[in-house]
């Protein structure tokens, strides 16, 4: 089939910032995804992006193209509100496993579509894979079914959704584009409109550990995400998150499993000085719940739905909920497995921890096995670390302040010295850290 236009002529309007149609867009895309645009034409187009910018209505135009690439889940079937989380990633942040359970404990289903981790951060379908058995690559059928019976799926991107985005982003990721709000903002929201969802929450992070290290950049990418959700109907509310330090204790995959079913189970983790090193994430989970529940109409205001939501979690039915989908999903809890090897790391002065490197943790992460630097990178589904102190928390020399987990005792040894450089020890006590900055309605 002939294209109406020539490709580089999209190249040459973007390159000049002349805006595009929404159906040059619609069939530019449609033409890269069959094949007939080649990688080097699409490739110049994303850097003319990067460089010049789209207005939001041709990032709309470009979201709807992405998602109309492939198929789009028909949950029509299913008669309750649907309301799904999206987090643009960060270290240690395994709030979905959590909150998904406790909204869907309250009545409203969640369809939650996830990723794999790349670069510094995590990815949840590598968390809930390193649980044996547990299979997220489902038919729709076998989606639907579950979210019928259970009220939460978790499942990840099939070669028939969104195929326009699959392609574009392993392209993205070698020709230097990843770092468009654009091309990040049409990305995740091509995929959660996927989902044929009635209501999004976003939780979007900013600082060392996130991929936004602004408070200001983070902010912009949310308000591009909220703009295309309501554009197309939806009801989106974003939380702009701290990620300055990890969140909670436990970083690597099966660790961050058995953090979410200690606070699944109501337990705490307290440390030398009196800190329950769950409380950030259980807060996290609660709060984000909380706002998939109030935009889920199950309650008058956030108060009622934090309140909801604290009960769906104390009472135990988050956690019964959550190991009922992992068996239909073929997971088995009592397997997962623990690391061969564990060392401590010590601290080499005393005074107040006052800021810890999120990234340069998560690339340690990375040299663990427990993350990958490129998409076909394996993942070593024990290997990881414990974090013993907090962002203000008083350390006294020779405390512990890391445990490296792990199958190479050689591996964990290799970078000890290159842990203690991610923390910031001083004698002044640091402002109280803020988790959760700003919401955004």
């Amino acid at each position: 089939m002939s294209l109406p236009f020539l490709p580089v002529e999209i190249i040459k309007k973007t390159r000049d910032k002349i805006p595009l149609t929404n159906n040059e867009i619609k069939e530019f895309i449609a033409g890269y995804t069959k094949g007939e645009i080649p990688d080097y034409q699409i490739s110049a187009w994303l850097m003319a992006v990067v460089l010049r910018g789209l207005t939001s209505q041709e990032t709309y135009a470009l979201t709807k193209a992405m998602l109309h690439s492939g198929t789009i889940i028909d949950l029509k079937s299913i008669a309750k509100t649907k309301v799904d989380k999206h987090s643009t990633g960060g270290i240690g942040d395994k709030a979905s496993l959590i909150l998904g359970p406790i909204v869907a404990a309250c009545g409203i289903v969640v369809p939650m579509m996830s990723g794999r981790g790349l670069g510094h951060t995590g990815g949840t379908l590598d968390k809930l894979e390193s649980i044996p058995g547990f299979n997220t690559q489902l038919d729709h059928e076998t989606f639907k079914k579950i979210l019928l019976q259970y009220g939460i799926c978790f499942i990840g991107q099939t070669k028939d959704i969104c195929p326009a985005d699959k392609k574009m982003y392993s392209l993205r990721d070698v020709t230097g584009t990843v770092e468009s709000l654009e091309l990040i903002s049409a990305s995740i929201m091509s995929k959660k409109l996927a989902e044929d969802l009635d209501g999004l929450v976003l939780d979007v992070k900013f600082g060392s550990g996130a991929f936004m290290k602004t408070l200001e950049s983070a902010k912009a990418l949310a308000q591009s995400l909220q703009t295309i959700g309501k554009n197309d109907g939806k009801k989106v509310t974003a939380l702009l998150t701290n990620m300055n330090q990890p969140l909670g204790a436990f970083i690597g995959n099966s660790l961050e499993i058995f953090e979410c079913l200690e606070i699944l189970s109501g337990k705490t983790l307290i440390n030398k000085v009196g800190r329950d090193l769950y409380e950030d994430t259980r807060e996290l989970s609660l709060t984000l719940a909380a706002h998939m529940i109030y935009l889920g109409g199950k309650a008058i205001d956030i108060q009622t739905a934090h309140q909801l939501a604290e009960d769906a979690l104390t009472s135990g039915k988050a956690l019964r909920l959550f190991e009922d989908v992992c068996t239909a999903q073929g997971g088995d809890l009592k397997k997962l497995s623990k690391a061969t090897y564990a060392i401590d790391v010590n601290a080499h002065s005393s005074g107040y921890l006052v800021g810890i490197n999120g990234e340069a943790v998560g690339m340690l992460g990375i040299k663990l096995g427990a993350g990958r630097a490129k998409l076909n990178d394996s993942i070593t589904s024990t290997a990881g670390l414990k974090i013993h102190f907090k962002v203000g928390d008083l350390v006294t020399d020779n405390d512990i302040l890391w445990t490296l987990y792990g199958e190479s005792i050689e591996l964990l040894n290799s970078i000890k010295d290159e842990l203690l450089k991610t923390v910031v020890i001083e004698k002044n006590k640091p402002m109280p850290f803020e988790l959760i900055k700003e919401v955004l309605y």
